[in-house]
């Protein structure tokens, strides 16, 4: 019997963004369309809900599903939210297993992707010595420090391996310090250039914001300040995501228990320990109706069209 596979986004208020994902979602379905059945959800946002993509598969047959997080770091997310969705939608079905794989994490495919986006940006500039130039590295940035310090291990490669004079990591929200913050740092050590690297798959209001910060900080400042592309649908992840894939198949996919602040007492996150795995995004799930992805319904019927009219 033929197995499946979930990708699990996140979700976003931008169009585009979820267009990118989706494009991620077609060239997996091409890639392992010979074992498995593939679908995808959102955590919040936007349709389909996981609870939909399950019934989805479940009606085809389908009773393992390797749940794939379209998240790069593990934080709150990968963590709570996501096994919470999961946990709760295989209780209602007896027969039905959902295997969760590990985020996608420090890797040698990340990391070379990264150094990929960088000298892909690097070959539209004049020439400079990276001594002179500083990278950032920008995270999403969570209340988790063991995902926040995967991006600070990621950075401290990418500066020994390419050599560049100084680097550093910026975080999108939550965590210290921001991407202004830190280009307001960096702005005072005097590098000719700073390249920033963005951490994440797609574009999305994140990234737009990091962007726009960039920007400003160009029409202001004497330096040069340049952004890369993000990661998207490059070979690069798909193999990285391939590698998780695997270890859930084989029962591998665990996460970093030693420094996770819900089983262990890190430090400044001590009354974490221990918390209640529970979701946080009841609140925004599928808030941004997509009508057509609706399990079970017609699409363009007079009710769909009506839903639409008022943004449900």
């Amino acid at each position: 019997m033929k197995e499946g596979i979930l990708l699990c986004g996140h979700g976003t208020r931008k169009t585009a963004g979820v267009d990118e994902f989706k494009k991620l979602v077609e060239i997996l379905k091409d890639r392992y369309k010979d074992n498995y059945e593939v679908d995808y959800g959102f955590l919040e946002f936007n349709h389909p809900l996981y609870e939909a993509s399950v019934e989805r598969l479940y009606s085809k047959g389908i009773r393992k599903i390797y749940a794939l997080p379209v998240i790069l770091f593990a934080g709150s997310h990968a963590k709570n939210d996501i096994p919470y969705e999961l946990n709760t939608i295989q209780s209602y079905y007896p027969d039905l297993e959902i295997k969760m794989a590990s985020p996608i994490g420090v890797n040698s495919f990340v990391l070379d992707l990264a150094k990929k986006r960088i000298e892909e940006t690097e070959l539209n500039l004049s020439p400079l010595d990276r001594k002179e130039t500083c990278l950032v590295v920008v995270g999403r940035g969570t209340t988790d420090p063991d995902a926040n310090s995967d991006v600070t291990k990621l950075m401290g490669m990418l500066w020994e391996g390419m050599g560049f004079g100084f680097a550093t990591t910026a975080f999108s929200g939550t965590a210290y310090p921001s991407v202004e913050q830190s280009l307001a740092m960096v702005e005072k050590l005097g590098f000719k250039r700073t390249i920033v690297i963005p951490f994440f798959f797609f574009t999305g209001i994140l990234l737009d914001r990091i962007y726009a910060a960039l920007e400003e900080k160009n029409s202001l400042s004497s330096q040069e300040f340049i952004y890369t592309a993000p990661f998207g649908t490059d070979e690069l992840m798909l193999k990285a995501f391939d590698s998780r894939l695997e270890q859930a198949i084989n029962g591998e996919g665990n996460m970093n228990c030693q420094l996770c602040k819900y089983r262990r007492q890190i430090i400044g996150f001590e009354d974490e320990v221990g918390k209640e795995q529970i979701g946080h995004h009841l609140n925004v799930k599928g808030v941004l109706y997509e009508e057509d992805e609706k399990v079970g319904e017609k699409k363009n019927s007079i009710g769909s069209q009506f839903k639409k009219l008022l943004g449900i």
